[in-house]
Order: C-alpha cells, then structure tokens, then sequence
C-alpha cells in the first residue's frame, strides 16, 4: 500500500471517530437538567443517537469503501436537506450551525471514501 493509500484509507475514519466524538460531547449537556436515573439515560441515548448512526456506518462500511461512500454521500445529502427544510420553517431564517458542519463533514468523508475505491479499482 503506498503512502497516498494509507492516508486516503485513514483519513475518512479517523475523521468518522473524532466528528462522532464532537457529537457525542453535545449529549453532555443533559446532566444539567434534573430528569432522574432513567429519564438521564433516555436523553443520553437520544443525544447520541447521530453518533452511534456515524460509528455504526463505519463499522459497515469499514472494508467496503464504495458502501462508505454511498452512505456518508447520503447522510451528508439528508443532512443538506435538514438545513434547507429548517430555514424554510424557521421565521428568523437561521438554522443550527451542526447541520451545516455535519452535512459538509460527511460529504468530505463519502468523496474519501469514493477515492479509496477508485485507488482499490486501479
């Protein structure tokens, strides 16, 4: 494997690893609240649930560059159409700057994979 493969078979999920882990970091912010044992455990799981999606598509698509790609190209799409649909309902006109980061973020991470494919394929 040369050097360009290694950093393009790297980058995309390590990226994955650290963008899940700054989304888990905002699930933190229920312990502010006063929601008892289960009700703390409830929110916990419903705040990371964008990250056990991100972590769960890697572990599918960690061999399977072509299924990364389809899927991180996916969420980052879903994630685009979340921002348009939140400033179309939004009377301010502003949306929650994640969605931005995190459709940006994950086309990156689907256009790594698409070229990790495309260097396998050769």
């Amino acid at each position: 494997m040369a050097k360009i493969n290694k950093f393009i078979f790297w980058t995309p999920r390590i990226l994955i690893i650290l963008f899940a882990l700054f989304l888990a970091i905002f699930s933190l912010d229920i312990f502010e609240g006063n929601y008892g044992f289960w009700g703390t455990i409830g929110g916990l799981f419903i705040h990371n649930l964008p990250s056990l999606i991100l972590l769960i598509s890697l572990i599918i698509s960690w061999k399977r560059d072509l299924i990364g790609a389809i899927i991180f190209m996916s969420l980052g799409v879903l994630c685009i159409i979340g921002v348009i649909v939140a400033l179309s309902m939004s009377s301010r006109g502003l949306t929650n700057p994640i969605w931005i980061i995190g459709s940006v973020v994950t086309l990156f991470i689907g256009f790594l994979f698409l070229a990790g494919w495309k260097q396998k394929k050769k």
